[in-house]
């Protein structure tokens, strides 16, 4: 008899699951881009710590559709405005969406970086397979953002406390309300100009509560879709009810540690066999995203070997015993927004013991200081204060 295995698309190659009805344009083209300038121009605070994060835009954006029958239509640059959809487009209805989330920085010798945009790509192109949306072709993709970036250079700020938030999208838009593949659809990418994301001076607070799930085996935790983050809302409302800025996600009988927020979580600890290990939860559970940054760490760690590396996972049983126990000496976070910052309290909702415990980690007095050398140095290589060419993704203007 033979053995049946559990699919992973993972071991697929990257394309589109109605790639063979199509016969043309199995992608947008550069080639074939029109720009149509804006005469408006946004109006921006003059102080980079009063922007925040997402509430500037520029004044450009990428637009472009999508149908079975014809395949991509030629891209456009336009002024940033609405877009006109029906009603009954399936985005509204099914959720039937996935982005992504980079970032452009104005570097200490005026030139413009992206960091490691073909990765954010990738990852868009295997989140479309899984949405069944239109695949397209990653250098493509990046050729239509660096001309986005020059429209729209001069909004970039030009100090190293801001940077210009890119983020593409591609979503469902054919008018039909039956559950299906969709039809037609919109790949489109706008910028923002965005300030920082937490203040770290007095780190990260986390509410651990093993009753609220973000993502579950077999489900689509490890793909950037929309409907990954609208039942997280409501989460970090609680979270913030707690004095907590963000929810760490659980799972499972054992209370495996994934994610906290929307970033990846990193643990330098001494661990049972007493070594200096930096751990972070493994991806292949599929209950976590691939992060940039996260990958980024893990390199950066692994090239300066001052500790043993681990992409494993560790249940909240674990984190809290080592915590009581003075073997945690940093936990930190890493994601785009949030570069890597520090995580200085969990709070946990103990339903065993029927207590809320406050367990708190030394991260920003630990004498190694890791996290700070892994924010500084992502910081540098983003501003170019370091070369790591293989990195960074230079705009020419």
């Amino acid at each position: 008899m033979q053995k049946i295995s559990s699919i992973s698309l993972a071991r697929f190659p990257i394309s589109n699951a109605c790639s063979s009805t199509r016969r043309t344009h199995s992608s947008f083209q550069y080639a074939n881009l029109t720009v149509e300038k804006s005469t408006k121009k946004q109006r921006l605070p003059s102080d980079p710590d009063k922007l925040g994060f997402g509430r500037y835009f520029s004044n450009h954006m990428i637009d472009i559709d999508w149908d079975v029958k014809d395949g991509w239509f030629a891209p456009k640059i336009r002024p940033f405005q609405n877009f006109s959809i029906h009603p009954a487009s399936k985005v509204l209805h099914y959720a039937q969406e996935i982005f992504e989330g980079l970032k452009a920085y104005y570097g200490v010798d005026g030139k413009i970086r992206v960091f490691r945009p073909e990765l954010n790509m990738e990852r868009m192109r295997r989140s479309a397979r899984r949405a069944t949306l239109p695949d397209f072709n990653t250098r493509e993709a990046l050729l239509l953002m660096d001309e986005l970036i020059r429209t729209d250079a001069d909004m970039i700020p030009k100090t190293d406390q801001a940077s210009l938030y890119i983020r593409p999208m591609m979503f469902a838009t054919d008018q039909h309300l039956g559950i299906g593949e969709s039809m037609q659809a919109k790949w489109a990418c706008f910028t923002a100009i965005t300030g920082s994301y937490f203040d770290y001076e007095r780190g990260i607070r986390l509410l651990a509560d093993p009753e609220m799930v973000r993502s579950w085996k077999g489900g689509v935790g490890q793909y950037k879709m929309g409907c990954n983050y609208a039942p997280t809302i409501f989460v970090g409302k609680m979270a913030a009810m707690h004095g907590c800025d963000q929810a760490m996600w659980l799972s499972g009988d054992n209370r495996m540690v994934t994610e906290a927020g929307a970033m990846n979580l990193f643990m330098l600890w001494t661990n049972e066999d007493n070594e200096l290990e930096l751990i972070t939860p493994s991806t292949e559970s599929g209950l976590l995203l691939p992060g940039i940054t996260r990958q980024s760490v893990l390199e950066l760690a692994r090239e300066w070997n001052l500790m043993k590396v681990s992409e494993a996972n560790f249940t909240m049983c674990d984190l809290a015993k080592a915590i009581r126990e003075h073997r945690v000496h940093e936990f930190f976070v890493s994601g785009t927004a949030a570069n890597v910052g520090p995580v200085s309290e969990i709070l946990h909702c103990d339903k065993e013991r029927g207590i809320m415990e406050k367990l708190l980690i030394p991260t920003m007095n630990s004498k190694m200081q890791l996290y700070k050398r892994l924010h500084t140095t992502l910081s540098d290589i983003h501003y170019g204060r370091i070369e790591k060419p293989e990195w960074q993704r230079v705009v020419e203007l």
